[in-house]
């Protein structure tokens, strides 16, 4: 059987690459990654992998010559090329063509307004490719703002990976408990709104000790992630006088994040800017509520009052009275989480989410190869 021959231009050390790559090729493609960024220790083996020889903001132009190269050797028929400001940019000055162009986040939301230099870049970069693809709908509004009148975006959402991401039977006991754990599993940084989380954490459990004096219900918090605002949200949380209950665990492996998922009883994403978020979408994998905010794409990733609750960014009272209510009414938090597994399931496995970045592939060859017969 005829099998199309891909390159994906990406980081080797992305879980998401990793993904791509892995459910591509069981799309029946043929896949070849090559990156600047070393190879991730869970790498598959069946996947071959070149790594360019300069690394770094400078290797993006430097490595323009050994791409070629590599690239006469495997012959693909079409290049995806990830992130658009980095990846992006040796791929426009290649000038291989057809090529796919994937936005991930901060190249649309960040890049560009470092400078006009940096807009002027990232406009090139997206005009010079033959298709251009979005996670979510939210970031594909952001790209246009740097897209020509006469380009369009495809959608092409990351899935979840159930086979580790999947409700263990045995957590059904920890649900008995009276214990009840809200948490997240995020990089501390001021864009992901752990300021707000913790200031909604510790309205939530002042609210909790006004309505439940005789303490039947007791709290824990927890939140998974390392990154540079950790001592000033560690501050923050005694400040608040809510240390006791909020335990930093720190940054863990991607193999690990199930494991710390099973943990919580309530997931809560307050992002203050997302592109997507396969974070939540895993969360509701493994059978969780969730609370997010309604900025980016978290609220694409979620139905409200069914898998969980769109709270106002910024909103850190709006945010307390959702975890609230989800903390009192166990009915409602078991209802949400089986809501979320099957939604989930049904709308992000990474089989489907390979199938539509496989039709933009067949779509962008045909395209191509129809302009240049004409």
């Amino acid at each position: 059987m005829y099998s199309i021959k891909i390159v994906l231009l990406s980081s080797a050390s992305s879980i998401h690459t990793i993904q791509w790559a892995k459910y591509l090729v069981e799309q029946g493609l043929d896949i070849h990654v090559i990156s600047q960024h070393e190879i991730s220790s869970d790498w598959p083996k069946n996947i071959p992998v070149t790594l360019l020889p300069h690394k770094g903001f400078i290797g993006y132009y430097l490595n323009i010559f050994a791409l070629r190269k590599i690239l006469e050797k495997i012959q693909p028929e079409l290049v995806n090329v990830h992130y658009a400001s980095g990846y992006g940019t040796t791929a426009r000055l290649i000038n291989f063509h057809p090529y796919v162009l994937s936005v991930w986040g901060s190249d649309v939301y960040e890049f560009p307004f470092r400078s006009f230099i940096h807009k002027y870049l990232l406009q090139k970069n997206l005009k010079s490719a033959d298709t251009v693809a979005s996670t979510s709908l939210a970031m594909s509004e952001q790209t246009k703002k740097f897209l020509s009148a006469d380009q369009s975006i495809v959608i092409t959402p990351f899935g979840v990976d159930f086979s580790k991401f999947k409700k263990n039977p045995k957590s059904s006991v920890k649900g008995l408990s009276s214990v009840i754990t809200i948490g997240t599993v995020k990089t501390l940084k001021h864009v992901y709104g752990i300021d707000v989380l913790i200031h909604a954490l510790a309205k939530t459990y002042n609210i909790l000790k006004q309505h439940d004096s005789e303490g039947a219900v007791t709290i824990q918090f927890r939140i998974v992630g390392g990154g540079p605002d950790l001592e000033d949200l560690q501050e923050l949380a005694k400040q608040l006088g809510i240390e006791h209950l909020l335990t930093f665990v720190g940054q863990v492996e991607h193999e690990q994040v199930p494991i710390e998922l099973e943990k919580l009883d309530i997931y809560v994403a307050l992002s203050r800017q997302e592109s997507f978020g396969v974070a939540v979408l895993e969360a509701q994998a493994m059978g969780l509520p969730v609370i997010v905010s309604d900025v980016g794409g978290l609220p694409e990733v979620v139905q409200q009052g069914k898998t969980g609750f769109i709270v106002e960014s910024e909103n850190s009272d709006q945010a307390a009275q959702a975890i609230v209510q989800l903390i009192l009414d166990r009915d409602l938090r078991e209802r949400f989480g089986v809501n979320a597994e099957h939604y989930v399931r049904e709308n992000f496995s990474w089989q489907s989410c390979a199938g539509k970045m496989k039709n933009v592939y067949q779509n962008t060859l045909a395209n191509f190869n129809e302009e240049h017969i004409a």
